[in-house]
């Protein structure tokens, strides 16, 4: 056995529109040179949390400000006989929501590439199990309690994805094998979340795309496929709720990726009144990345929701986690209250989302948050923490804004109509 020198790295990977960036390592390097790899380097100061930052900065020209961290990774090591080192690779995720980057002496080419193009290139030494330390899973999903249902879908099918591209690249077994691993895999994505339809449809799509054989490869390419596809949606939806919620003074809860952007792209710029959302509060981050964004915001508890409608709003914009086949919301708690508030005080009443968060089913599947988030004495009383409640379709005044269009409740149901085929590849 060689006398190893252990030495910690970081391994980073950017994250944008389900794609990871990988660099061609040039071959001025010391290390690996000509093979793939993501943004890499030493950790400095027994500090890997700032070594990563210094690292992307270093290889991308990226800030602090413009990546925000996903998910750190449990440190593994990596034996290499030839240089008798022994890594302790700490792996990464970031995200950005931009592509302009600026690479340095230590890169050749870089690329924007899903994830399992990893499988398929010359690589740095176990760059695929530093990535699956990050990458999105079923439990991941299932414990999110901070993103809204359009984002946790696109993370689904980023999951099916890296799954059968997996399975694809495995010569071990057999097509039925990895067929049946597939489907098992699906079944856990849509049993992680069953409140939101968006998850479910376009799981069901990807899938549907893929009969008969649903063969590894095939799911893979139409998984990605539909990342590209629900994207498009939701910028979409983004943009048409941008039109509507322009110079007005606008009222929000809880966070929805597709509001949030709306909010962002709306001009004239709107002012925004923002409900904390307890007891999670992903209101406040709402608030906060609004203000940051130039617009004038005020975050306000969410026992003022209803005066403050009455008083101040001119329109409220919430998002959904499934619209039901009647046009019932299911939605973050305290959206049927905002819209019984707005009806009152004849406030038009909106909800942004894609037609991909249209349930073909009528049922309604309800989420409990943790007991302790509301109570943490020692009285003998039930507590109940409903994370969703159902807001009537008709208390939706303003319309559901989608990317097809402004639809009405009447619409919601012909939509649910035509998803309920995708679900026939089970």
């Amino acid at each position: 056995m060689p006398d190893w020198n252990e030495t910690p790295v970081v391994t980073v990977f950017l994250h944008n529109r389900g794609e990871v960036l990988l660099f061609r390592r040039s071959e001025d390097v010391g290390s690996y040179p000509g093979q793939w790899g993501a943004v890499a380097g030493h950790v400095e100061g027994d500090d890997p949390d700032a070594s990563a930052l210094d690292e992307i900065e270093e290889e991308t020209r990226l800030s602090e400000r413009d990546v925000s961290l996903v998910r750190r990774g449990e440190p593994f090591p990596v034996e290499d006989e030839g240089r008798e080192t022994r890594w302790i690779v700490h792996p990464y995720l970031f995200a950005t929501s931009t592509r302009d980057i600026e690479t340095n002496w230590e890169t050749a080419e870089a690329e924007w590439v899903a994830p399992t193009v990893i499988l398929q290139r010359d690589v740095v030494p176990k760059l695929w199990t530093s990535y699956r330390r990050v990458a999105p899973s079923p439990v991941t999903i299932a414990d999110d309690t901070t993103h809204g249902s359009a984002t946790l879908s696109i993370r689904a099918l980023e999951v099916l994805r890296d799954r059968a591209g997996m399975l694809a690249a495995t010569n071990h077994i057999g097509a039925e094998e990895a067929r049946a691993r597939i489907v098992d895999a699906a079944r856990h994505l849509l049993d992680a979340r069953p409140s939101m339809a968006a998850l479910r449809n376009r799981i069901h799509r990807a899938m549907h795309a893929s009969r008969p054989e649903l063969s590894a490869p095939t799911v893979a390419v139409n998984a990605h496929d539909a990342i590209g596809r629900a994207l498009q949606a939701d910028a979409d939806t983004a943009a048409r709720a941008a039109a509507i919620g322009a110079e007005r003074r606008v009222l929000t809860l809880s966070r929805s990726g597709t509001v949030l952007d709306a909010l962002h792209q709306a001009h004239p710029a709107p002012s925004v009144v923002v409900a904390a959302s307890r007891p999670a509060g992903e209101g406040v981050g709402v608030a906060e990345a609004l203000a940051e964004h130039g617009l004038d915001v005020t975050l306000i508890p969410d026992a003022a929701v209803a005066s403050i409608i009455a008083d101040d709003v001119e329109a409220v914009l919430v998002g959904a986690d499934t619209v039901l086949p009647s046009g019932n919301v299911v939605n973050k708690t305290g959206t049927r209250g905002a819209a019984l508030a707005a009806l009152h005080a004849d406030v038009p009443f909106y909800v942004a989302c894609s037609t991909d968060k249209i349930s073909p089913s009528g049922t309604v599947h309800t989420e409990d948050g943790p007991r302790r988030q509301v109570y943490q004495g020692a009285a003998e009383l039930s507590v109940r923490n409903p994370t969703f409640d159902v807001t009537p379709a008709e208390l939706v005044t303003g319309g559901f804004v989608t990317d097809r269009d402004v639809l009405s409740a009447d619409d919601i149901a012909a939509v649910a109509e035509d998803l309920a085929s995708l679900a026939d590849w089970m």
